[in-house]
């Protein structure tokens, strides 16, 4: 069928589906919310808080670009079929307790940890392991509980959460793998492993 056949309604609806609904849904948000600035305090406000964001991403466009080269390099280093040995879907509870222990002794932000998961789903790691390794960098999180938590809160108080929180990354992985969220797999590309 010629492609000047294709109806316009199945055209604005393939558009649809490529459509990055995550960017819609933060740019209404955003652009909403400026414009509300704007009406209500000015066009100095808007300005301050614009130029006060611009500084913010050229503050972390080298830490996003840090942390998808770890990611490429971790493609390089690893080989397919070990990601795939230790946190792909055949790991079992051991592949989930690694995922989960990475995730827990790494020591970086969001802008190195997301990307390396997307790396790990591309590289053989099921989403099970992934959700296990952002669980895990997000509720127990070594490196943040001693220089952030502790001086707040104290030893006990870290100890008894880090313990409520230790089993939390494995559980969110085994459910994770449960053929209940096959629908929900992630779409990320398998990487090829030639030279």
């Amino acid at each position: 069928m010629p492609t000047g056949d294709i109806s316009p309604l199945k055209r604005i609806l393939g558009w649809l589906k490529r459509l990055d609904w995550g960017l819609v849904i933060v740019a209404s948000l955003s652009f909403g919310a400026m414009a509300r600035v704007l009406v209500t305090e000015g066009f100095g406000v808007a300005r301050e808080i614009l130029a006060d964001d611009l500084w913010l991403y050229v503050s972390i466009l080298p830490k996003v670009m840090l942390g998808c080269l770890i990611g490429a390099l971790i493609r390089l280093l690893l080989s397919r079929e070990m990601i795939e040995r230790f946190v792909g879907e055949g790991s079992g509870l051991t592949g989930l307790a690694i995922a989960a222990l990475i995730g827990m002794l790494f020591p970086a932000g969001p802008f190195t940890i997301f990307p390396l998961a997307v790396v790990l789903l591309a590289s053989g790691a099921d989403r099970g392991a992934a959700i296990a390794f952002i669980s895990a960098w997000l509720l127990v999180g070594i490196n943040r509980a001693i220089i952030w938590e502790m001086p707040f809160f104290g030893p006990d108080f870290v100890l008894f959460r880090f313990l409520i929180s230790l089993p939390m990354p494995v559980l969110l992985g085994v459910w994770a793998r449960l053929p209940l969220f096959d629908r929900f797999n992630p779409t990320i590309p398998a990487r090829d492993d030639g030279p």
